[in-house]
Parts: structure tokens; C-alpha cells; sequence
């Protein structure tokens, strides 16, 4: 046989096994590459986004580098056999038994049975903690409508304090930033209106809303739904009335969301 026919038949006989090993539905670790992003890592590897961030320190928005190394968190199972001990499972997975206790609410004396199943937690290397904390969120677009009035307040108090996005009725409304939802009533001039705390003095307010999806005390994430848009109040059509506050005082909204 020719070198080069050779040398096919192993790369292909190969390629399963590097295929395997590079898999990101079962890797443990993920080296970025050019073009991905921490959404679509997260997809392929099917850990939720927001765990891969938590397990690797990273903050809102979240960006990825090329060559960076991520821990990619994952959760096994173990079902008991006869003979096991708490004990000999944790030293067979090298994660530390007050971690599977505390996993599958395993009380004193940790009692295990035969077929029961345990939840074997991922155990994590550090993370170094971020050097610099970030005191303002990152703002993101609550709806994807045209804005049809902008921001024009001005120092007396006159002109326009948000911005007037163009919706559907019944389209989703999404909360700015993560935070803690602070009002989610009637207001006279905006029918609906949700307010969200998003600490270090910042608010976003979102009025005219048809539904308010939310109550108050509700903790809410970047994205998630808090309403949905109509023309409640004085709007004349179903629209979305966006509000940026930072210690009581409005502020531009375009100024603090990325441009599109």
C-alpha cells in the first residue's frame, strides 16, 4: 500500500476519536475560537449560558475571546450499587461527599440505598476574581421598534424624558437589565408602567404596557419578559415609553444602550 493511501486510512480511522474528544457536548473545558460567541458555545455544549458565566467570573455582556479557556460546568449521575459508601463515591469522582450531601439533600448520617440516584456536582477550578467591578448595568434594548420620539429633556424639566418605541400589541417587552422589579401597577399617564431596581441608583421604567407580566419583589433578568406593549394611558397608539433614571434624574437612553 502507497504512503499516502496509508496515511488516509489512519486519519480516517481517527477522526472519530478527535472528533469525540473535541466534542462540546461532553468537553469539560472549551478554548474559544475565532467567530463564537458564549451563546452559541452554550448551545452546542447544552450548560446554560449563565452557568458557563457564573463558573468562569465573567461579567454582563458577557464576551468571549479568541483563545480563551472556559470551564464548562456539567453535572453527572451515579446510582448507588450494593456495597457503595458515601465515601467510595466521592473518592471515585474526586469531589468532596459534603458536596453530593448538600446536592441531593442528603441529611445526617448521610444515609445512601442501593438504586438510589445521586447527583455528582461539578467541581469547579478557581476563578480569579475581576479586578475592577462594574457599578452601572449593561443597558440592552427592551423592543426592537423604531424609535418614534427620543430623548429631549432639558435642564427645566421641559421636552421629552425617554424614549417612544414603536411596538405591536402584545409584543414582548424585556427588562433592560437584571434587577428587582420596584413598581408594577396603574400610573395615570402611562396606564401600566413597571419600574426596575437595578442598584447603584439605576431604574429603567417601561409604561403604556397592555400586561404587566411581573409582580412586585420579582427578580428579573437581562431579556426576560416583563410585559407586553399596548397603548394604555394617553398613548395614542401601541407603543412602548422607555425611561433610563440614575438616582432619580432621567438620562438619555441611547447614550447607555449599544448602538443598532
Amino acid at each position: 500500500m502507497k504512503r499516502s493511501a496509508l496515511k488516509t486510512l489512519l486519519l480516517a480511522a481517527a477522526a472519530p476519536f478527535l472528533l469525540a474528544a473535541s466534542d462540546p457536548a461532553t468537553e469539560t473545558e472549551h478554548k474559544v475560537q475565532e467567530g463564537e460567541t458564549l451563546g452559541g458555545i452554550a448551545n452546542r455544549a447544552n450548560v446554560p449560558a449563565g452557568v458557563i458565566a457564573a463558573a468562569n467570573g465573567m461579567v454582563e455582556p458577557y464576551s468571549v475571546r479568541v483563545g480563551q479557556v472556559l470551564q464548562i460546568p456539567r453535572q453527572r449521575t451515579h446510582v448507588v450499587k450494593e456495597g457503595d459508601t458515601g465515601f467510595g463515591i466521592a473518592q471515585r469522582y474526586g469531589v468532596p461527599f459534603t458536596n453530593i450531601a448538600i446536592a441531593n439533600g442528603l441529611k445526617e448520617p448521610y444515609a445512601i440505598s442501593t438504586g438510589q440516584r445521586l447527583i455528582i456536582p461539578a467541581v469547579l477550578k478557581s476563578v480569579p476574581v475581576p479586578q475592577q467591578t462594574r457599578t452601572e448595568p449593561y443597558f440592552r434594548w427592551p423592543h426592537d421598534g423604531a424609535v418614534m420620539l427620543g430623548f429631549s429633556l432639558k435642564a427645566d424639566g421641559t421636552g421629552h424624558d425617554g424614549l417612544d418605541i414603536k411596538a405591536n400589541r402584545s409584543d414582548m417587552v424585556r427588562a433592560s437589565a437584571s434587577g428587582s422589579v420596584v413598581f408594577a401597577d396603574k400610573a395615570s399617564r402611562f396606564g401600566r408602567l413597571v419600574v426596575i431596581d437595578h442598584g447603584n441608583g439605576w431604574r429603567t421604567r417601561y409604561g403604556h404596557l397592555d400586561r404587566i407580566t411581573v409582580k412586585l419583589g420579582d427578580v428579573v433578568k437581562t431579556g426576560e419578559r416583563i410585559g407586553l406593549a399596548g397603548d394604555a394611558g394617553i398613548a395614542t397608539q401601541p407603543e412602548l415609553h422607555f425611561e433610563i433614571m440614575k438616582n432619580n434624574k432621567r438620562v438619555d437612553p441611547k447614550a447607555k444602550l449599544p448602538q443598532r
